[in-house]
């Protein structure tokens, strides 16, 4: 099975569909390789005017996966880093990718799935999404986003939401910027149609070059030092003990032993 389903219309609409529907199309190594592959792939194509991103089945992108997740706590260092890396280049590639993106939000969108949100150009959502940035109640850290978070919802709400680990609704991630629109799932297709529309109006290499200077003129090109400080920092906290007992807790259904009273059942 594929997990990354790459289409290219003949009007040059590439569509990437994260495909892991079974587990809300949560990533592990596999699907960060295969979006990484995807990304450039249809970055280097002169067929490509704009990319939409979707996700398949009930929810667009449910974060990482947990038991994926939980085995990468015990990896060697090397690989555990090669893992964080995976994590931060799919976020830059996203980000930096050449021509419009836009992603089209439902269901679950936590953890990187909220950072796919905060690196496209127009984030769509419908009424039902819900949103979080969880990472910390499993015991990780949510540093390969964090840099696309704070260019998204600015560092005021990423504190927020990014220190508590909260969920929360569409109409709230309109309210802080993760989403420009929350749209009727009968009529997002159609919303859709109508912003890709609005970019084939738009000469393909003035928008290239608008995007790559307004990322460029605000710090937001990230550089292979300040990638590995990222990777870095994510793999060494999610080789620690916290971590361990975050996706031990998570699986087990249960509060983890750092909230008050111990473990019990949530």
């Amino acid at each position: 099975m594929s997990l990354i389903l790459l289409d290219i219309a003949a009007d040059g609409i590439a569509t990437a569909t994260l495909n892991r529907p079974a587990v809300g199309n949560a990533y592990n190594e596999e699907l960060l390789d295969a979006l990484i592959a995807g990304l450039r792939d249809l970055a280097h194509s002169q067929a490509v005017r704009a990319l939409v991103l979707r996700g398949a089945g009930k929810h667009f992108q449910a974060g990482a996966d947990i038991s994926w997740l939980a085995q990468a706590t015990l990896y060697p260092p090397d690989r555990n880093f090669a893992a964080s890396m995976a994590t931060t280049r799919a976020m830059q590639l996203l980000n930096e990718f050449p021509h419009p993106t836009i992603a089209v939000i439902h269901g679950a969108c936590f953890g990187g799935g909220a950072g796919m949100a905060c690196c496209v150009d127009v984030a769509l959502a419908t009424p039902d999404a819900q949103f979080g940035l969880t990472e910390v109640r499993v015991g990780v850290a949510p540093t390969p986003i964090s840099t696309h978070m704070v260019h998204a919802i600015g560092l005021r709400q990423t504190r927020r939401y990014a220190l508590t680990g909260e969920r929360f609704d569409a109409a709230e991630a309109l309210r802080i910027g993760l989403v420009h629109e929350v749209v009727p799932a009968h009529r997002i297709d159609a919303r859709v149609e109508a912003i890709l529309d609005a970019i084939r109006l738009g000469a393909p290499g003035a928008i290239t070059m608008t995007k790559r200077s307004f990322l460029g003129a605000n710090g937001l090109l990230l550089d292979e030092r300040a990638m590995t400080m990222l990777a870095n920092e994510s793999w060494t906290q999610r080789a620690t003990a916290e971590a361990r007992e975050g996706t031990a807790a998570f699986r087990e259904k249960r509060r983890p032993a750092w909230y008050p009273g111990g473990p019990a059942r949530s």
